[in-house]
């Protein structure tokens, strides 16, 4: 197949797959066989584009023109192949689970969760290898539509809450900020194609760029940058396979891929870093950073440890980016990756606990370490990622990231990746703590593993996020062509 080809194959499949899988679904077995053949035959289509993209090719497709000059257009570059590599990758593990959680907890409207997370994956195609930013912000707005019934999945007030702040916030920061600062950038460089060294080159003064990265900054609410971040604890009502599919696979990542693709094309590393103006935004990432930790740490409910984990985890991406150098830049990148593997994990965990024992509150995870050794054993190794400790992949993007601030002499930064790390190890060590060093408590209810489906899926994104350690290669060398660009 062309490149073309493999682009639209890309585009098309998962939505095609929506549809087989929507006319699928009074027979089960088969609504979830075209599941695991759709994300089967989308991972292929992705791993296709990936060699040319490696010997340096920029492959692309221009479909329409949606306004004078600007043209609905894809652009497979380093970092979106990055980004589409991991949300296909990890969607096939993610379809694996979900069979087993929906099942198991004998979740209502299974055909219409299967179907949304299809078209969830067509609009994070269609985000990661735009061309420009007209193109980002039209498949941008669609996923944050169609993951808005997952959210609400159950129906109940609670999860109608949770829906209401999750389109509130990720629709009101996209048409009040982002929207605008796309318009501004028309209006100052003539062009809205992503460009490396930056659309914005030598275009506007100092004080005219800090304005919009505040407005790009603050309207990519997908990237949970405080204070807009409470949509993503919020939408912790949903099922535990959408809240991976929020914090991994497609919705988070969609909001630190934008900010990294903002920061490289649209600015240019070498114009931010040459102006005063966007020495602010370090300071808003290290607060989020050591700030949702904070909150992290004192909640006993798991999922909502884990969703002010993801917020946290985050502005590590937009700090490193933010920090304006090769090695930084490398840095934000892999965090992409790194985070997504090692924090599916986690929630896929959080999951089959909830399954298994009905538990939902870490105070409530005495002993179950030894009645459910392989979730926790996955659990522990997603924690040491999220820490940053070998042999786990999250090591990897801090170390850039370390290496970025020591270089620069940006001490501040350097202090807010020490504290986090040290909050991190608070949050999720007693975790692991009770679950294997202290027994169940009298007259627990007996329970083994979670359904098999749920068991494979965790284990194999846990020995994903150590096979990342020791064989970063593909990641390292798309993160260095960002670097470069």
């Amino acid at each position: 197949m062309s490149a073309a080809q493999l682009i639209i194959a890309c585009l098309l499949v998962p939505a095609v797959g929506a549809a087989g899988i929507a006319l699928a679904g009074r027979w089960p077995n088969l609504r979830e066989t075209v599941t695991l053949s759709t994300a089967a035959l989308l991972f292929a289509s992705v791993l296709g584009l990936l060699p040319k993209v490696l010997a340096g090719g920029v492959p692309q497709l221009f479909v329409l023109e949606m306004l004078p000059g600007i043209a609905l257009g894809f652009r497979v570059e380093a970092l979106g192949m990055l980004f589409a590599l991991v949300a296909s990758g990890l969607w096939i593990v993610n379809s694996v689970y979900s069979i087993g959680y929906m099942r198991g907890n004998d979740e209502p409207q299974q055909t219409r969760f299967y179907v949304c997370f299809a078209l969830a994956l067509a609009a994070t195609m269609g985000i990661a290898f735009s061309a420009n930013l007209l193109t980002l912000f039209l498949f941008y707005e669609i996923l944050t539509l169609v993951t808005w019934p997952l959210v609400t999945h159950h129906g109940d007030e609670e999860a109608r809450k949770g829906g209401r702040l999750y389109l509130g916030f990720l629709l009101g920061t996209s048409i009040v900020l982002l929207l605008p600062a796309i318009i501004a950038t028309w209006a100052l460089a003539g062009t809205l194609e992503f460009t490396p060294g930056g659309i914005l080159r030598d275009k506007a003064s100092g004080p005219v760029i800090g304005g919009l990265l505040a407005l790009y900054m603050f309207g990519i609410g997908k990237a949970a940058l405080m204070p807009f971040h409470r949509w993503l604890p919020a939408a912790m009502v949903a099922p535990t396979p959408v809240s991976a599919l929020l914090h991994a696979v497609a919705v988070v990542k969609a909001g630190v891929f934008t900010v990294v693709k903002v920061i490289v094309y649209v600015f240019g590393v070498d114009t931010l870093a040459g102006i005063r103006a966007a020495d602010w935004l370090p300071a808003v990432a290290g607060f989020t950073i050591v700030a949702a930790s904070i909150v992290a740490l004192r909640s006993d409910n798991l999922k909502r440890r884990l969703a002010y984990s993801t917020v946290s985890q985050l502005s590590y991406v937009v700090l490193a980016a933010a920090l304006l150098t090769p090695l930084s830049v490398i840095g934000a990148t892999l965090h992409i990756a790194t985070h997504a593997v090692g924090k599916i994990t986690l929630f896929f965990a959080a999951g089959a606990i909830y399954t298994a024992a009905h538990k939902t509150e870490v105070s409530q995870l005495d002993g179950i370490g030894r009645r459910m050794p392989w979730t926790m054993g996955a659990f522990a190794v997603g924690a040491l990622s999220m820490i940053g400790l070998p042999p786990a992949a999250g090591f990897i993007s801090k170390w850039y990231l370390l290496a970025a601030a020591v270089e620069l002499g940006h001490w501040t930064a350097l202090g807010v990746v020490a504290a986090s790390t040290l909050l991190n190890a608070a949050y999720f060590a007693p975790i692991v703590y009770r679950a294997f060093l202290r027994p169940p408590p009298a007259g627990a209810a007996a329970h083994g593993e979670a359904p098999l489906p749920m068991v494979l899926a965790l284990t194999a994104t846990a020995a994903l996020t150590l096979v990342l350690f020791f064989q970063p290669d593909v990641a390292l060398a798309l993160a260095r062509a960002v670097a470069g660009g």
